[in-house]
């Protein structure tokens, strides 16, 4: 079904799965894919939402994000949001080498974490048609007011140009990702829902998961937040948000408001479950979201 890939991005080399239809007609559409906070690709449900856009005859590039995983980088377990989303437009100028791929009919797919973050890599980069959003962390606040689209250059030139190693970082951790009482342990994600779909998902043999990750935020001329680049897309957006989001970071308001800013097309589909509910495989809730995206990269890409 998939060979194995790799591809430079930030000094490093990062690695994923290159699923390509054998029967189907190229060059190829694809989906670019990497999971969110910490979570990997093997076993992890971003797996079966491949296969599912796989089976309706897109190629996918599924990667693990820089330092997690099979990909490379050091230190190890590291979350920087920049560099993630750094990854996400590099893995773009990859797929865009490949003779098998259609570089005008590039898809950008995250979730959680990476939600937000290809919202970000679609505005800065203009090399994607399609962007699926999957309950992302858009934040629990608005951006700061953006009027003249100031903040929103900066942050593109910060992403495209900026040495991230030189701005001012705050660290936390490293900690546990999930923990099963916060009073004994606390960890950087902190509802039980997300300590029972980690151990339940990550704890599986293969996976490669860790229960531990350090999270670098940096004080950049603007801030990494996906409201101040959805109103510059130019690409068709589908966003997939929880009715009632549970976990901090991921505010449903704040998303739908996201989703507001942005211009058509694009498509806002809700779901019950919370934030995980669509990352339980096999589920209703997987079938209806990833039927609601294959059926929109049918239609956009």
């Amino acid at each position: 079904m998939y060979q194995i890939l790799e591809f430079p991005s930030q000094g490093a080399t990062l690695r994923g799965k290159l699923y390509l239809p054998q029967k189907a007609l190229k060059p190829l559409p694809v989906v670019i894919m990497a999971h969110g906070f910490s979570a990997t690709i093997d076993g992890m449900v971003a797996d079966r939402y491949a296969e599912v856009f796989y089976e309706a005859g897109f190629a996918v590039l599924l990667y693990d994000h820089r330092n997690f995983g099979v990909s490379d980088g050091q230190p190890r377990q590291v979350i920087n949001r920049w560099i993630q989303t750094r990854g996400y437009c590099d893995a773009i100028h990859y797929a865009a080498t490949l003779p098998e791929i259609d570089d005008n009919r590039i898809a950008i797919w995250g979730d959680s974490a990476s939600g937000g973050e290809v919202i970000v890599a679609g505005a800065v980069s203009g090399r994607a048609r399609v962007i699926i959003a999957q309950v992302p962390a858009c934040g629990d606040a608005l951006p700061p007011p953006d009027p003249d689209g100031a903040l929103f250059a900066a942050l593109k030139d910060t992403l495209l140009n900026g040495d991230l190693y030189t701005f001012p970082a705050t660290t936390i951790g490293p900690m546990p990702v999930v923990s099963f009482n916060q009073r004994v342990m606390s960890s950087h994600l902190q509802p039980l829902t997300a300590f029972r779909w980690f151990i339940e998902y990550g704890g599986r043999f293969g996976t490669n998961w860790e229960n531990e990750a350090t999270y670098v935020s940096l004080d950049t001329p603007a801030p990494l937040h996906p409201g101040l680049c959805a109103p510059h897309l130019e690409t068709a957006l589908l966003m997939v948000v929880a009715h009632y989001d549970e976990m901090p970071g991921a505010s449903s308001d704040i998303a739908r408001l996201t989703y507001r800013s942005a211009p058509e097309p694009k498509r806002l589909v809700e779901l019950d479950g919370g934030h995980f509910g669509l990352l339980h495989y096999p589920s209703h809730l997987f079938t209806q979201a990833s039927h609601a995206q294959r059926d929109f990269l049918i239609e956009h890409l």
